[in-house]
């Protein structure tokens, strides 16, 4: 049952929270996980504190539908990448012991990761400034399916065969899950001892968090561990990944002990208030714009009120922790299915603690756009009078309350974007600007991309037939093999389509293909120049 304080208290900065009965309050909160409260249905653990201390909490739908057990505080899930701030955290304990540097280059501690365009820093690792593409998305588009079974073996023989840098290391963020495994493995090398290991001694033993440890693998046995789902056409699924997951996203927890772990970020007695510092200061890039990641923690701005935090997002999981830092409020959502958009609830929760009402939608026409320049296209659906976003990262809603313009209400993204009189969209990327374009609905490619490539770097092999306007793409590689259709986007550019296999049916596109003299480049969410020429 939820409970919310009666009274009405002052924030750290001063300002009075509006007072709200415990029923009102509870039954707002309630509504936004209304959609998982009937039977057979997973659902999500969900806490409020203020200034430290519990006001909320409440668990909504089934830990296992089969066997009928509810969500509870102390029901074992995944939280996903808020595991990257653990590894950050230990990261820095063995900087503070003289056992490494965030200024060290990657391959003092990790020989097997190639020297490409520019040096890499441990720094760069931790905060998603790199430029490494990301190695699960690499894998995917190498024809092994994150569902198909393997292990971290085979991410290091990934890794090691990465021929260029998504971009220049420092110069901007893009999300990847490759510079915390790299971490982890650091950990482990320097330390002697598995991730799990040491993040029992370092952390979540002094802390008392008994629940909270890397599950290397979905299917894992373990007691009050729930069960994972996805929705598809027929109901629910259970759904699990067949890759191994370390210090990028490999975490199990409780709300229980997610509460601890938050109260120590407030008041630290495992690491340094120094060390959170750190991590929740954001990068600032080459250029001298401050981003929004800091090394592992997030800061942004939401309603004119800073919020540190993370988010998580695995098979079947969703989660996110936030604290707005000067106001006092500290959120908790963890998930066991991926219909919970809980970055966004998080916000619908501090809307309804702070008594804001949500800023008018910016008018955006509805159609894809191409940055004039580059390769990347998003697209804007709108329904009901309200915009979507939509891109090869997935959908998200706008936050249009975001300073400088409107931004896509997901935990981890520096894009934003305003519309312009002439129908175009300003965007500012990471500091720099962009302008996109409005794309044809009925675009033709200048000519078909019918032929052989390949990356033999990196051992891929492509074929692809078809006209100027589809066409089928078809890659095998030492991994694996995959298909998919290919749809023009623009006289220079295709859409790769969903493949056969994917089961993230939210995405109408997962890549790019962005044609160059000998053949193309692929991008997608978290890999950028992937190069394949004419065989």
């Amino acid at each position: 049952m939820g409970y919310f304080s009666k009274n009405s208290t002052a924030s750290p900065r001063g300002m009075t929270i509006m007072p709200m009965s415990r029923s009102d309050f509870a039954k707002r909160v309630d509504d936004l996980f209304s959609g998982f409260s009937g039977a057979d249905m997973p659902g999500a653990v969900v806490a409020l504190t203020e200034n430290g201390r519990e006001i909320f909490a409440n668990a909504y739908g089934l830990a296992n539908i089969n066997d009928d057990v509810p969500m509870g505080r102390k029901t074992i899930i995944r939280i996903g990448s808020q595991t990257k701030q653990f590894t950050v955290l230990m990261i820095l304990m063995l900087e503070a012991e003289g056992k490494l540097s965030l200024q060290d280059e990657v391959q003092k501690h990790l020989p097997y990761v190639p020297r490409l365009e520019y040096p890499v820093t441990l720094r760069h690792l931790a905060s998603n400034t790199s430029g490494y593409r990301d190695h699960e998305e690499v894998m995917i588009f190498s024809g092994l399916s994150e569902f198909a079974p393997s292990d971290s073996q085979t991410m290091r023989d990934v890794i090691a065969r990465q021929d260029a840098l998504n971009f220049k290391p420092g110069s901007a963020m893009i999300y990847s899950n490759t510079g915390f495994f790299m971490l982890s493995d650091i950990i482990e090398q320097i330390e002697g001892a598995t991730f799990s290991e040491v993040l029992r001694k370092r952390i979540t033993g002094p802390l008392g968090m008994n629940d909270t440890s890397l599950m290397l693998r979905d299917g894992s046995v373990m007691k009050r561990l729930a069960a994972h789902y996805t929705k598809c056409v027929g109901g629910w699924f259970h759904l699990g990944w067949g890759i191994d997951l370390g210090g990028d996203g490999g975490m199990v927890s409780t709300l229980d002990d997610m509460l601890v772990w938050q109260q120590n970020l407030i008041d630290p007695k495992i690491g340094t208030a120094e060390m959170y510092q750190h991590m929740a200061t954001p990068c600032v890039f080459d250029n001298g714009a401050s981003g929004l990641y800091g090394l592992g923690l997030v800061t942004d701005v939401y309603r004119g009120r800073r919020a540190v935090g993370h988010g998580g997002g695995v098979a079947g999981g969703k989660s996110q922790s936030m604290r707005f830092i000067d106001d006092g409020l500290g959120i908790i959502i963890i998930a066991n299915n991926d219909q919970v958009a809980a970055f966004a609830v998080a916000h619908r929760i501090a809307d309804i603690y702070f008594g804001d009402s949500a800023p008018a939608p910016i008018e955006l026409a509805p159609g894809r756009y191409r940055q004039e320049g580059g390769p990347d296209v998003f697209e804007i659906v709108v329904k009901d009078g309200v915009p979507t976003f939509l891109n090869s990262g997935g959908v998200a809603g706008f936050d249009f309350g975001h300073p400088g313009g409107t931004k896509p209400e997901r935990g981890i993204t520096d894009l934003v974007l305003s519309p312009r009189p002439d129908g175009k969209v300003d965007g500012t990327f990471c500091g720099k600007p962009r302008v996109y374009a409005p794309l044809r609905a009925d675009a033709r490619a200048a000519s078909p991309l019918t032929g052989h490539y390949a990356n033999k770097a990196q051992g891929l092999e492509v074929e692809i037939d078809g006209g100027a306007q589809r066409g089928m793409f078809r890659l095998r590689s030492d991994l694996g093999a995959m298909s998919a259709p290919i749809i023009a986007a623009d006289s220079d550019l295709w859409f790769l389509s969903q493949s056969c296999t994917d089961m993230d049916q939210g995405l109408l596109w997962r890549a790019t293909l962005s044609v160059t003299g000998d053949g193309f480049e692929m991008n997608g969410d978290m890999i950028k120049k992937l190069r394949f020429t004419r065989a």
